[in-house]
């Protein structure tokens, strides 16, 4: 009964996540999750920590195995749910040492973030892809982001979790029958002080909060140009994405000067809407030229450059009227097994799915901002936004404006676009910043400094979205904390059982004399 239980509570978290977006369904998976694991041996945590992980990512995850079979996918979310296992014998061998009843619960929310830190970080750079605070997006709990960033959503959702949990014990016996609890108030504090810990986000004051900062804004015009086709061929018609994301900004330089929509001053194509080298390719380079020209502004450009040899870059090109490449980023943290196969030989015994990937793409060494017109912006691309000091670096370097070119192309209609889009709006919240969000395919959004889409396109559409979007190069207090309160908090989580044991040998002593 308890691993049907755990399951459940795992799936009950994904429906936290966009698209059913039920958002209280994370700190109530979590509180199941947390009375199920309460006084068990590490074996039973283990068990109890791996079926919720499997129970979540199986479905979290299925946007991985769309075209490449469940081999990966399933392969992908086992591997995830291997830390919440770990986070299960964690909590089972700290609550033999450390606190009992109420303080092993509370425990298990810095010991979640912690959890979630591991996944950020290992193997092969981390996978921070279902984190409990990018579930939050429509969440009055978003709001504290911009107090500590997503470790600290995290640790809000989980907290509240725990206080449901106590709650839930309170009200039963150790034999599990509802009995009146010894004291009546303990279960309803626990319950009302979930709901204004979750409330609280809503009271911070969003935005960078730089007091005397000039106020400044930024016309932009973001294409979302389409593919021919959904799936991992969607560049197999040579030019054609290109030439979608030319056409689309032709479009837009028409409306612009027939007077229907502003003059942007600047433009910004996806990642991948040149899979062709414009710094090689003449025509490419032509076409790019040609829409930077119709428009008069600089034309941000998502390209492959054949470069360096024999790997290639996923780069972002700052791309003048004049034909020129201004500025450029490439991308840091190319994914493992989708932009690169590490250990290609060894995987590939494995399976020769690996050889889907034919060329690795390099990391990138340089810093994640570009200027761009008038602003300069900080850069993460596709992947590179659920890692929380990639737009934070770019930030403290500068950017006024954030810039997430993606390419969803690849994961057909699923849920992976609505996923990725919440982790831009929590940024956007944590970092103080207004956000551009452009895929080549959807869904693609336009994002104000508090969180909310102030302009977003359809899914497997063609569209240019357009608006004014303010511009700040003050600091949150989440920015200039950085790693910190995630440190702190998991910290937390082991060293409160281990200074709990020290007391309780010191009053051992104590009585033996």
């Amino acid at each position: 009964m308890r691993a049907v239980a755990a399951a459940a509570a795992g799936v009950g978290l994904d429906l936290a996540f966009p698209g059913v977006g039920w958002w209280p369904a994370a700190p109530l998976a979590l509180a199941g999750l947390f009375v199920l694991l309460r006084g068990v041996r590490p074996a039973v945590g283990a068990l109890v920590g791996g079926l919720f992980g499997l129970g979540f990512f199986v479905p979290h995850l299925g946007w991985s195995g769309i075209y490449v079979g469940p081999g990966p996918w399933l392969a992908l979310a086992a591997l995830q749910a291997a830390y919440i296992a770990g986070f299960g014998v964690a909590v089972a061998l700290l609550g033999r040492v450390g606190p009992q009843r109420t303080g092993q619960l509370m425990l298990m929310a810095p010991l979640w973030v912690a959890q979630e830190a591991a996944r950020a970080r290992t193997p092969f750079g981390g996978f921070p892809w279902g984190r409990v605070a990018f579930s939050q997006a429509d969440s009055p709990a978003l709001g504290w982001a911009w107090a500590g960033g997503a470790p600290v959503v995290s640790f809000v959702v989980a907290s509240t979790g725990a206080l449901l949990a106590v709650a839930a014990f309170e009200m039963r016996d150790r034999r599990g029958r509802a009995h009146v609890t010894k004291n009546p108030a303990t279960p309803l504090a626990a319950v009302v002080g979930s709901a204004l810990l979750m409330a609280g986000g809503a009271l911070l004051p969003l935005g960078a909060g730089g007091d005397g900062e000039p106020s400044r804004s930024v016309s932009v015009a973001a294409v979302q140009g389409n593919v021919a086709r959904p799936g991992l061929d969607f560049n197999a018609e040579r030019r054609q994405v290109l030439a979608n994301h030319h056409a689309g900004t032709l479009a837009l330089a028409a409306d612009v000067r027939a007077g229907r929509v502003p003059a942007p001053d600047v433009v910004l194509w996806p990642e991948n809407s040149s899979d062709i080298d414009p710094t090689r390719d003449r025509l490419a380079a032509r076409d790019i030229t040609a829409a930077a020209e119709a428009v008069g502004v600089p034309v941000v450009v998502g390209a492959v450059l054949a470069e360096p040899a024999p790997r290639v870059s996923n780069a972002t090109l700052v791309w003048s009227p004049l034909g020129e490449v201004t500025d450029s980023y490439v991308k840091r943290r190319p994914v493992p097994f989708a932009e690169y196969v590490p250990y290609r030989s060894f995987f590939r015994t494995v399976t020769t799915q690996v050889d889907l990937v034919r060329t690795d793409f390099a990391a990138g060494k340089g810093a994640p901002v570009i200027n761009a017109g008038p602003v300069r912006f900080g850069v993460a691309i596709c992947f590179e936004v659920a890692f929380d000091d990639q737009l934070r670096d770019a930030v403290r370097q500068g950017a006024g404006v954030l810039l997430v070119p993606t390419n969803n192309a690849t994961f057909g209609r699923t849920d992976e676009s609505l996923q990725q889009l919440a982790m831009s709006r929590l940024r956007a919240v944590e970092l103080g910043r207004s956000v551009v969000h452009i895929s080549t395919v959807g869904v693609s959004a336009l994002i104000r400094p508090d969180g909310s889409v102030t302009s977003s396109g359809g899914h497997f559409t063609a569209e240019v979205l357009s608006a004014t979007l303010p511009v700040s190069t003050a600091l949150t207090p989440a920015a200039r904390l950085g790693a910190w309160p995630e440190t702190l908090i998991g910290a937390a989580g082991f060293a409160v059982p281990g200074l709990v044991m020290a007391r309780n040998r010191t009053a051992r002593r104590r009585r033996r004399r």
